[in-house]
C-alpha cells in the first residue's frame, strides 16, 4: 500500500511565471488594502508617516500536520499556567536569574532588572495582578530514521510577543488567494477547511481588557510602552483600535524617553497618571533589550512603572521568567512538577530538545557544536550562536560569562520544504525554507487565591530561508506566513 504521508520536500507546488506574477499581485494589493503593513525604513520616513509598505509575506501557507497544530494549541494552557506560577515564585527566580547565584551575576542587563525588582521588594512593594501575553514558538522536527515529524519548542516569549494582528491578516490573505485562484489547482487536494481560522487580535485584546476590568477604575487608559521609530506600528495599532472599538478602552503610546517626563505616581495610592489620565495596564512593546535602556534614567523609568498599582504586561518578574536560563532549568528533574504538580506532563516534556548550562558543559558544546545553538538571555532575534561559529565563539568568551548562556540541541526541520517569499518592491523568490509556528496565550494572575485566568489566543507562522539561522520578522530574517493543515 502506498504511503500517504505528506511530502514536505514537494512543497510548494510549482507555478508558471505568469501564475506567480498574478499571485504576487493579488497578494501585495490585498496586503496593502488590509493593513498587512510596515513603515518604510527610517531613512525614508518623515516625522509624521505618509506612506507604508506591505509586510514581508509568503504566497503559499506552510504545511503543518493537524495533529501537531492541535497539540500546540492544547499545550498552551499548561504553558500559560506554568509561566504565571514561575513569575510568582520569588525564591526560584532569585536563584536562577538573580545577581548572587543566578544569571544576573554575569549578565548586566538581567542583573539591572533583577536588582531593580529586588529593591522594590525590599521597599515593601507588593505586585498586584500581573498580565502575560505569551507566545510559545515551535519548529517541526524531522529527526533521523524516517519517523513522523514531531513538535519541538524553540522558546517561550513573555514580553512584546508581536505579530498577532498581522498574522491574523496573513491567514485571511491566504484564504483570499485560495478563494480567488484556487492556487491554480497546483495542489488539487487543498480545500477551504485546511486553512484554520485565526482570531489573534481579539484573543490578545481579550487579555488586555480582562486586566483593565480587574484594575477597576472608570475612565482609566491602557499604556503601550513603545520604541522610537517603530516600523511594526500597525501590528500595535490594530490592538489599540480593537480595544477602543470593541471594549471602549482608550490607549496612550509613549516611549521610555517620553515617560521619563510625562508620568506621575501618587506614592500613597500608587496610581500612575499620564497627562491627568489614570493608567490601568502597562503593556510593554519595548524594554526587552539592553538598547531600550541607554542610560540609568531609562531603568529608573521602568522601575517607576513597576512601582505603580497599574497591572504590568509583563512585570519584571514575568520578563525574567521568560529567560532562556529558565527554559533550560525547567528541563531538570522535578522542576516541572514544582509548578504543575502531578499532572501528566509527558506531552509537554516531549516538545523539548536537550539543553544544558554552558558553564557546566563547555567541552561538550565544542564536541557537539555542529548540532547545537548557544543562546543568551535576549529577545528580538540576532543574538544566538550556531554550529561552526560555536568553537571560535567559545575561544573568545570569558569563563565568567559562560553562565549567561545555555546550549540547546538543534531542531531539524523537514528537508527540502520550499516557499515563495515576497518583500516589498521585489518579485517573489522561491527558496528552501524553515517555518516556525507560534501559539499565543494570555494569563491574568497574582491574586491572593492563586487563581490563573488564562486562554489560548491564536497563532502565527514565520518563514525564513533555510540559509538563515535567525528568525525574526522585525529584524529582516523572516516573512509572515500561515498554516495549511495536512495529514501525515
Amino acid at each position: 500500500m502506498a504511503s500517504t504521508r505528506f511530502d514536505f520536500s514537494k512543497w510548494p507546488p510549482a507555478l508558471s511565471d505568469t501564475q506567480l506574477e498574478a499571485l504576487t499581485l493579488y497578494a501585495t494589493t490585498y496586503a496593502l488594502s488590509h493593513s498587512l503593513l510596515y513603515l518604510p525604513p527610517a531613512q525614508f520616513q518623515p516625522p509624521i508617516p505618509s506612506s507604508a509598505i506591505h509586510a514581508p509575506l509568503s504566497l503559499f501557507p506552510s504545511p503543518v500536520p493537524r495533529r501537531l497544530f492541535d497539540l500546540a494549541r492544547r499545550l498552551q494552557s499548561s504553558y500559560n499556567i506554568l509561566y504565571a506560577r514561575i513569575a510568582t515564585d520569588v525564591e526560584f527566580l532569585d536563584k536562577v536569574m538573580g545577581t548572587v547565584e543566578g544569571v544576573g551575576r554575569v549578565d548586566d542587563f538581567v542583573g539591572q532588572l533583577w536588582m531593580g525588582w529586588k529593591r522594590l521588594r525590599d521597599e515593601g512593594m507588593i505586585q498586584p495582578l500581573q498580565l502575560g501575553l505569551f507566545r510559545s514558538d515551535y519548529l517541526l522536527h524531522a529527526g533521523a530514521g524516517g519517523e513522523s515529524v514531531s513538535l519541538k519548542q524553540v522558546e517561550f516569549n513573555t514580553i512584546s510577543s508581536s505579530f498577532g494582528p498581522l498574522s491574523q491578516r496573513t491567514a485571511v490573505l491566504h484564504r483570499y488567494l485560495y478563494a480567488t485562484t484556487s492556487y491554480y489547482n497546483a495542489f488539487p487536494s487543498m480545500k477551504a477547511g485546511d486553512f484554520p481560522a485565526n482570531d489573534t487580535t481579539a484573543g490578545l485584546v481579550e487579555g488586555l481588557a480582562a486586566a483593565h476590568a480587574a484594575y477597576g477604575a472608570k475612565g482609566a487608559k491602557i499604556l503601550f510602552v513603545v520604541q522610537p521609530g517603530e516600523r511594526n506600528v500597525f501590528d500595535q495599532r490594530l490592538l489599540e483600535y480593537e480595544l477602543l472599538e470593541k471594549h471602549s478602552i482608550p490607549v496612550l503610546r509613549q516611549t521610555f524617553d517620553q515617560l521619563a517626563t510625562s508620568t506621575s505616581l501618587d506614592l500613597s495610592t500608587r496610581v500612575l497618571s499620564i497627562a491627568g489620565a489614570e493608567i490601568s495596564v502597562v503593556y510593554f512593546r519595548a524594554g526587552y533589550a539592553p538598547t531600550d535602556y541607554p542610560s540609568p534614567v531609562h531603568y529608573e523609568t521602568r522601575f517607576l512603572l513597576e512601582r505603580a498599582r497599574a497591572i504590568k504586561c509583563p512585570s519584571i518578574a514575568l520578563q525574567l521568567a521568560g529567560g532562556k536560563k529558565v527554559q533550560q532549568v525547567l528541563t531538570q528533574p522535578g522542576m516541572l512538577e514544582r509548578f504543575l504538580g502531578d499532572a501528566d506532563l509527558a506531552e509537554l516534556r516531549a516538545t523539548w530538545m536537550e539543553m544544558w548550562a554552558l558553564e557546566e558543559g563547555v567541552q561538550r558544546a565544542r564536541d557537539a557544536a555542529a548540532g547545537l545553538v548557544l543562546k543568551p538571555q535576549r529577545e528580538g532575534g540576532g543574538n544566538n550562536v550556531y554550529k561552526e561559529a560555536i568553537p571560535p565563539f567559545l575561544d573568545g568568551l570569558p569563563p565568567a560569562e559562560r553562565a549567561a548562556w545555555i546550549a540547546m540541541e538543534l531542531i531539524l526541520p523537514p528537508e527540502g520544504m520550499g516557499g515563495y517569499l515576497v518583500r516589498s518592491g521585489n518579485d517573489a523568490v522561491r527558496a528552501e525554507v524553515v517555518s516556525e509556528l507560534g501559539i499565543f496565550g494570555w494569563a491574568l494572575f497574582g491574586g491572593a487565591d492563586g487563581t490563573v485566568e488564562e486562554k489560548e489566543a491564536g497563532w502565527l507562522v514565520r518563514t525564513k530561508g533555510k540559509e538563515s539561522n535567525e528568525g525574526g520578522v522585525a529584524t529582516g530574517f523572516s516573512v509572515l506566513d500561515s498554516i495549511l493543515l495536512v495529514d501525515d
